[in-house]
C-alpha cells in the first residue's frame, strides 16, 4: 500500500510540475488546523514527513494572519502556536488580521503565481481550492499525510491551454498571410530575374559554340597530331657478337708433353726378379 500511494503521490506531482510550472523546493503553505494536525498525532520532524510525501525538498510558510488565529484560540492551542512560529512567514500584506481561510485565497489568487501547496485539515477551504487552477492540497488522516489529486476542473483547463498552444491566435494568423503575400511577390520577381538570366546563358552558351565551331574548321591537318607507327627493330648487335678464338698456350702443351714421355719410360723400365729355383730335400 506505501509504494503504490508513493507512486500515486509522485505522478501528483509531476502533473503540477509539468503543466503549471512548479519548481523545487515546493513551497508548503501550512494553516493552524495542519499544525495542530501534526502535533496531536505525534507527527514530529513535519518537513520531512511533507518532503516524503512529495519526493522533494520543502519548505513550510504559515502567514501572520494565521499566527494570530492561534494565539486568539487559548492556552488549547499554545503549542500549535509556538510550533507555528518555528516556520517561515509568508508575506500577505494584511494590516488588519484575518481568518486563516480569507488570508490563503487572498495569497493565492486566481492562478496561484507563487506556486503554493496548501496544507489545511478544513474541509471547504479544500474544496475551494480544487476550483483554482494550479493549487495542490495536502490533508493529514491520522498519522499519514496524503495529497489530493487533481480536480477535474484543473484538468479541464490544462487540455484547453494545451489546445489552445496547438492552434493559432488572430494575430499570428494575420501575421502569417502577411508573410505569405510578401513571399509570393519576392517568389515572382525571383523567377522574373531568373528567366533572363537563362536566357542570357543561353545565348551566351550558343555564341561560345559557333566559336569553337568556326575555330575546328580553319584548323589545319600539320597542326594535328600525327602518330607514328614503331617500325621493327633489328636484332641486338652485342647478342650477335662473334665469338674469340683462344690462342694456344705453349708452356702448358710443352709441360704436358713432358709429362707423358716421362710415364713412357717409366712404363718400359720394369723391374726385373731374379727366380731362384726351389731346393730339393
Amino acid at each position: 500500500m506505501r509504494l503504490k500511494k508513493q507512486k500515486r503521490h509522485r505522478k501528483i506531482v509531476r502533473f503540477y510540475t509539468a503543466c503549471f510550472g512548479f519548481r523545487q523546493p515546493f513551497k508548503v503553505l501550512c494553516d493552524g488546523t495542519f499544525v495542530h494536525h501534526l502535533l496531536a498525532n505525534h507527527i514530529s520532524l513535519p518537513d520531512n514527513a511533507v518532503s516524503t510525501i512529495l519526493g522533494a525538498p520543502v519548505k513550510l510558510l504559515t502567514t501572520r494572519c494565521v499566527l494570530a488565529e492561534l494565539k486568539s484560540l487559548g492556552d488549547s492551542y499554545s503549542e500549535s502556536w509556538k510550533a507555528a512560529g518555528k516556520l517561515f512567514i509568508a508575506r500577505c500584506d494584511h494590516k488588519r488580521r484575518k481568518s486563516a481561510e480569507a488570508c490563503f485565497i487572498d495569497i493565492i489568487g486566481e492562478n496561484n503565481p507563487e506556486h503554493f501547496f496548501v496544507a489545511t485539515q478544513d474541509f471547504d477551504l479544500r474544496k475551494k481550492f480544487q476550483e483554482v487552477p494550479g493549487v495542490p492540497v495536502l490533508f493529514g488522516l491520522r498519522n499519514a499525510l496524503l495529497l489530493e489529486s487533481p480536480s477535474a476542473f484543473q484538468r479541464q483547463i490544462v487540455k484547453s491551454s494545451e489546445e489552445k498552444r496547438l492552434h493559432m491566435t488572430d494575430l499570428e494568423h494575420k501575421l502569417l498571410s502577411d508573410r505569405q503575400k510578401n513571399g509570393l511577390t519576392s517568389k515572382e520577381t525571383e523567377d522574373s530575374s531568373d528567366e533572363n538570366e537563362a536566357l542570357e546563358d543561353q545565348n551566351s552558351g550558343l555564341q561560345a559554340a559557333t566559336k569553337a565551331n568556326r575555330a575546328k574548321r580553319k584548323m589545319i591537318v600539320k597542326d594535328r597530331v600525327q602518330f607514328k607507327r614503331n617500325k621493327a627493330k633489328g636484332p641486338n648487335p652485342l647478342s650477335c657478337k662473334k665469338k674469340k678464338q683462344r690462342q694456344p698456350n705453349i708452356a702448358l702443351e710443352k709441360c704436358c708433353e713432358e709429362k707423358d714421355a716421362g710415364k713412357t719410360v717409366r712404363n718400359s723400365r720394369k723391374r726385373k726378379r731374379a727366380r731362384k729355383g726351389k731346393k730339393l730335400p
